[in-house]
């Protein structure tokens, strides 16, 4: 089991590498879903999620979360077969945290160096935008 630090971490980056990760059979535990970073402008970002959550009907779909841990698993879902059995046992595989549960406090997290933010001027923190999509956490 691999328990990733999400914090300051492009969440496309985080994503890709997790799902990799995903599909070669590991468990993947990400922590600290709300300081995952979303790069780009405050303004284009929210109108993208809103747009996204306001599709299709109440009752049928498409659903979109607002929390930061289940945004995250939906990126990750959209980067695996989530329609076929392989892809639907990977993301079975995954579990993501807002911050850190106290049964993995004592655990080491691994940093994906790839994925790092290097000091991107214009971002937003995904427990910002949960916030601003009316989560409450």
């Amino acid at each position: 089991m691999k328990v990733i630090d999400g914090s300051e971490h492009i969440m496309g980056r985080l994503a890709t590498h997790v799902a990799k990760q995903l599909l070669d059979g590991e468990d993947v535990v990400v922590v600290n879903a709300e300081r995952i970073v979303i790069t780009g402008k405050k303004e284009s970002i929210l109108e993208d999620y809103n747009h996204r959550r306001d599709l299709g009907k109440t009752r049928k779909g498409p659903f979109y979360p607002r929390m930061p841990d289940r945004i995250f698993r939906r990126t990750v879902r959209g980067m695996v077969p989530y329609q076929q059995p392989r892809g639907r046992t990977a993301y079975k595989r995954l579990r993501v945290y807002v911050g850190v549960p106290k049964e993995l406090e004592k655990e080491a997290t691994i940093q994906v160096d790839n994925a790092l933010d290097k000091g991107a001027l214009r971002k937003m923190y995904l427990g910002d935008l949960s916030k601003l999509l009316g989560a409450k956490f």
